[in-house]
């Protein structure tokens, strides 16, 4: 059968990423305290293609993707874009993930149980002599100005905010420690499910333990290492001010960034004749051009 894709193309302009966005899938992930969890994610997966193909397969990248469904704990993502990488005869493939993960919680007085939700995403790339991965959770907290409850004669402005954490995969976590550290280092959790005498509680207890998000960020980048050794990491920290036509937001990085996000590659040269991203080489008769503000191509 005729393969349009493989068929020669003549522009000379190289793509530094092809593939499928926003497929929703089933997939397993490790759960601490299950083993396994079902969950639901969204996927994006890419390969660069050289100026002289046509196209990609589409096609492929579900069929590698629908095989490792079961099994797309954090190492074995690596797994799943070196195959990516291989199917399509590429040199470099690209893969994004996010997809709620749930942990049950019990309230802090009644120790009612319910649900909660965080929000879990991979990153990773692949190449035949490197490769790098991350690891991001969102996790919901309550914070308390402590300059309101210092100005105020009784109350203090409280909201609930959001820390995102990201690493560079080193020793193996689990999410839920991840989650527990961070939100040890709030006001206060939150919760999906909260009786009277709970909510007592944790207003009380807000209320003890104000958070600037400067405070919140900074906490949180000091606790990390207890995970362990990580190459590189990131936090940041919104907060959806109730008082305030805004949020507040903070952010700092530890470590040392030893590969580059799979989000913030350089997209490489866009020089006609060159089929080598990020190439430094005279394969192509001007020098290596990449994009730049002032000349996107």
């Amino acid at each position: 059968m005729l393969d349009i894709q493989n068929e020669p193309d003549t522009r000379e302009v190289p793509l530094q990423k092809v593939g499928i966005k926003g497929l929703q899938y089933p997939i397993l992930v490790l759960d601490r305290d299950h083993k396994r969890q079902h969950t639901t994610a969204q996927a994006n997966l890419f390969v660069n293609l050289p100026q002289h193909f046509k196209g990609t397969h589409m096609s492929r990248f579900i069929e590698v993707f629908h095989r490792h469904r079961d099994n797309l704990s954090m190492p074995h993502f690596l797994d799943m874009l070196a195959e990516i990488r291989e199917s399509l005869e590429a040199s470099s493939a690209f893969g994004e993930l996010t997809f709620p993960y749930f942990m049950e919680k019990k309230a802090p007085v009644s120790r009612e149980s319910a649900l909660m939700s965080y929000e879990c995403g991979y990153e990773g790339s692949v190449t035949a002599d490197s490769t790098a991965f991350f690891v991001s959770v969102a996790v919901p907290v309550q914070t308390v100005c402590p300059c309101s409850k210092a100005i105020s004669a009784y109350g203090a402005h409280n909201q609930r905010g959001i820390v995102r954490v990201k690493l560079e995969l080193g020793p193996f976590f689990w999410i839920e420690d991840l989650v527990d550290l961070i939100e040890g280092c709030a006001s206060s959790a939150v919760w999906t499910l909260l009786k009277r005498e709970d909510e007592k509680y944790v207003t009380e207890a807000a209320y003890d333990n104000p958070k600037f998000v400067e405070d919140l960020v900074r906490d949180v980048i000091l606790a990390v290492p207890r995970l362990g050794a990580y190459p590189w990491y990131s936090v940041e920290a919104e907060n959806f001010e109730s008082i305030h036509n805004h949020s507040a937001f903070a952010y700092a990085e530890g470590g040392t960034r030893s590969g580059s996000s799979p989000a913030t590659q350089s997209p490489g040269c866009v020089s006609p004749g060159c089929d080598s991203p990020g190439c430094d080489s005279p394969a192509h008769p001007a020098p290596c051009r990449l994009p730049t503000e002032n000349n996107p191509t």
